[in-house]
């Protein structure tokens, strides 16, 4: 495990010695390092610094903001590749993936450069004789982000980087799983802060190492107003539950349940495609991963053929080799996950087609490794409304597009949709109000590889809420509505008359 130590401190994160918190990275088992978590009052500490940040971060132009953040862009381009592998070791996905995963990062930090010069408010014409009316956004205040071991370093950058341009200072609260990786897009934009100068105040950007423990003190605090978390819908609902409870924001990124619809108009070369890599990608740990797959009845038994073809080649193993494609699942409790679902699609009169077993376990007894599985199901049954977060697919049949729709929507997940079709009709009615009910409904793509420039996020289960992309700023900062009188007289609203 040199190579990793040697990697953890190029990226200005070396481990501590006598943590009382081990990370294991996927691929063999092998710790890769310690941290010591924080304790409740050095959390306390951690969020007064971030409310004196505040004071002076809110006052600095949000054009010079953005300077920071394009500064924090570059620092990622500089160890883009390191940070990469630095994924991949903690995470297990491929090392193409960890590397896409820092360039989203530097995608994100782009658009908000640009963005730092368009928080636009609006002047609406007021209904009273020498008034203006007029909307601002001002600065929100400490934001607290609590991640997931998958995107360790992307939604990081996604919730900050918005952020910081807003007039925001940040606390990271990195997955318990893939902290290391997150300490390092943290490292990142403290070299940024370095070179900013003066302007950036001390306690901007802080982070606080542990799990559930630790993530509730964010939670709870009435001086953190906005919390972005990323994580399971029971997660979900007890940040929603407590933030709501102190009249806090929150944004939510939750479960994705994703489905497919694959019309008898389809191009299947293309949608065979668009299958593999949305259903096996990072070994089925996205939340935007294909789990649904609606087929009609004319090609099903063609592209049941190409699927199954098509899993059979994936090279599943070590992904720091250039020829993997699919990596390790995160842990154990994955792993039992997977057997899980496995089982409960059977139990409920599901066919496997393919798949399913867990591999490479004799060159690596402490890391777990599956076979994608695929099954064949007689109709949407309880296993399928509910998200296994792990690369089983299910398959069922249809020969009417509304029912195939229909079964499409239901299930409690809102997040990411894709049909494949070259129907003009089909794809516009599936994009309509009466089609797809998710956040995100693509065509001719897969549900997954999200554009930072488009909202991201979902609806129902998956929280309601956008954590980046086009107006998602918003979040981030307050609105204030604002009545300018520039006449001598004092006219009232709604024509009201009061007195002389």
């Amino acid at each position: 495990m040199s190579d990793i130590q040697s990697l953890l401190k190029t990226l200005g994160v070396p481990s501590q010695k006598g943590g009382d918190l081990t990370v294991f990275s996927p691929i063999d088992g092998t710790a890769i390092g310690q941290l010591r978590q924080h304790n409740n009052g050095e959390i306390e500490g951690v969020i007064a610094a971030s409310q004196s940040a505040f004071k002076q971060w809110r006052n600095i132009p949000a054009p010079r903001r953005g300077e920071l953040v394009r500064l924090w862009g570059e620092e990622l381009r500089h160890v883009k590749e390191d940070m990469g592998r630095l994924i991949t070791w903690e995470v297990g996905k491929i090392l193409q993936e960890g590397i896409g995963e820092v360039q989203e990062a530097i995608d994100m930090c782009d658009l908000c450069v640009g963005q730092s010069r368009q928080l636009f408010g609006k002047t609406i014409a007021s209904e009273r004789p020498g008034h203006r009316i007029m909307e601002q956004y001002h600065p929100l205040g400490p934001v607290g982000i609590i991640t997931a071991f998958n995107f360790p370093c992307a939604v990081f950058a996604w919730n900050a980087a918005n952020a910081l341009i807003c007039g925001d200072p940040i606390i990271l609260k990195p997955s318990e799983k893939s902290p290391f990786s997150g300490l390092a897009t943290l490292a990142a934009l403290h070299r940024a802060i370095e070179n900013f100068g003066s302007d950036a105040p001390d306690g901007l950007a802080q982070a606080i190492i542990g799990g559930v423990d630790q993530s509730k003190e964010l939670v709870h605090s009435p001086n953190i107003p906005l919390i972005s978390a990323t994580g399971s819908t029971e997660m979900g609902r007890s940040v929603a539950v407590a933030v709501a409870q102190r009249f806090g924001k929150r944004i939510l990124e939750l479960g994705g349940n994703n489905a497919m619809i694959v019309s008898e108009h389809a191009d299947l070369d293309l949608a065979i495609r668009a299958i593999v890599f949305g259903a096996v990608g990072t070994a089925g740990q996205r939340c935007t991963t294909l789990r649904r797959l609606f087929v009609h009845s004319r090609v099903k038994t063609t592209l049941i053929d190409k699927i199954k073809t098509a899993y059979a080649s994936l090279n599943i193993g070590n992904p720091l080799n250039e020829n993997t494609l699919i990596g390790p699942l995160i842990d154990r409790q994955a792993y039992e996950q997977f057997q899980a679902g496995c089982a409960q699609a059977t139990s409920e009169g599901g066919k496997q087609l393919i798949g399913g077993e867990r591999v490479l376990g004799e060159d690596y007894p402490d890391a777990y490794y599956v076979s994608p599985s695929v099954f064949d199901m007689p109709g949407q049954t309880a296993c399928m409304k509910q998200e296994c977060f792990t690369p089983i697919l299910y398959i069922v049949e249809y020969n009417d597009f509304d029912r195939a729709i229909e079964m499409h929507n239901d299930v409690p997940q809102g997040l990411s949709s894709c049909i494949i079709s070259d129907n003009m009709r089909e794809v516009e009615q599936f994009l309509s109000a009466s089609g797809s009910d998710c956040g995100m409904a693509n065509v001719n793509i897969g549900p997954s590889g999200a554009e930072i420039g488009g909202a991201f996020g979902g609806e129902k289960e998956t929280g309601g809420d956008r954590e980046t992309g086009s107006d998602a700023w918003k979040n981030y900062m307050r609105r204030t509505t604002n009545s300018i009188n520039y006449s001598s007289d004092m006219p009232l609203a709604q024509g009201i008359s009061f007195g002389d």
